[in-house]
């Protein structure tokens, strides 16, 4: 817990204009996930009178989630799905975060409509409630995934490249609903003048992971801290862009507070570029067990990611003055010391 609040410390004392959140409302919806319970923290944590609304479905995740600050003055936590319009309990805000999306292969296979009503329907009703102040800023966490496959024709994507995606399969739902969670925001910012930004993650890990996440790094992780073989389902060859939690967290935080309104940037960093199949060694080899393979199961299939390499370029969010401070050796030893503690 120590190391994990040395995270936490690490960012509330980057350079960054925290004065703008200064006495500010701040909505993060999905503040129960990987992403959004990290940076609730960070935004009670700096201690700037930032009073902080949760959304989440679960009060009793949440309770456990965030029970060190449940009684505080600076911290609500709303229950509501924002498949549905927000109600007039919840409160105009200064900056709002959308932070909440399924985000895993099970998820996309299992509830299909779910994830791609969250990052459409939910954006919008999110939107809606923004729009009643004409000051607030929305930031729109996008997804490496808007990107497709790569086509052959270059190494990092930037923001403005676009790959294949295949429209006529059920995986399609999350990366085409994120795609169209942009597109609204863009006409959001036509139409009423909106202050909206993009931040594009790459894939992230850390301690805060969910339990029932089932990307192929979280099963990795999940397996390694209980000390048992990394289960690979595939030759490993998929080359990805990954960030630690604490890094995608600042790389948001930095579009939140530097970026320009209407641009999107992708968070990520070359030293956390690596292969599936070295990430399970890399893993496998920290905790003293081993790497097998086995044949996915026709669920886990349908939610797996088709693309081969995904590679971000970063450089538009370091311009702002982003870097990343964990590699991904650094990252996946403090998630698994975390781990393996509690």
């Amino acid at each position: 817990m120590i190391r994990f609040m040395q995270n936490i410390e690490y960012v509330k004392k980057l350079d960054l204009p925290w004065e703008k959140l200064k006495g500010k409302t701040v909505l993060v919806s999905g503040a129960s996930g990987l992403i959004g319970s990290f940076l609730v923290r960070v935004l009670l944590e700096k201690n700037e009178q930032i009073k902080v609304v949760a959304l989440g479905r679960n009060m009793v995740t949440a309770k456990n989630v965030f029970f060190e600050y449940w009684d505080s003055k600076y911290f609500t936590f709303i229950s509501h799905d924002i498949n549905q319009p927000l109600t007039e309990d919840i409160p105009s805000v200064d900056y709002l975060i959308h932070a909440a999306s399924n985000t895993h292969p099970v998820a996309y296979a299992m509830d299909p409509i779910g994830t791609i009503t969250t990052n459409v329907i939910g954006t919008y009703n999110l939107l809606e409630h923004a729009r009643k102040n004409a000051e607030c800023r929305f930031l729109f966490a996008s997804s490496v995934e808007v990107y497709g496959e790569n086509k052959g024709d270059i190494e990092y994507f930037d923001e403005s490249y676009c790959g294949y995606i295949d429209c006529n399969t059920l995986r399609a739902g999350y990366p085409e609903s994120k795609r169209t969670g942009e597109a609204l925001c863009q006409a959001y910012i036509d139409c009423y003048n909106m202050n909206i930004v993009t931040a594009r993650l790459s894939r992230t890990y850390g301690p805060t992971m969910l339990r029932s996440d089932t990307k192929a790094i979280s099963q990795f992780i999940k397996n390694g801290a209980k000390g048992e073989e990394i289960i690979l389902k595939s030759e490993g060859s998929q080359l990805y862009s990954y960030n630690y939690v604490a890094d995608s967290v600042s790389g948001l935080l930095t579009v939140l507070l530097c970026g320009e309104c209407g641009e999107a940037y992708n968070i990520a960093d070359k030293k956390s570029d690596i292969t599936l199949r070295d990430l399970a060694q890399l893993i496998a080899d920290y905790v003293g067990t081993k790497i097998v393979f086995e044949i996915p199961n026709k669920t886990e299939q349908a939610g797996y990611s088709k693309a081969t390499k995904a590679l971000l370029d970063s450089s538009k969010l370091r311009k702002l003055g982003w870097e990343a401070h964990w590699s991904i050796e650094e990252g996946i030893k403090e998630t698994l010391d975390y781990l393996m503690k509690i």
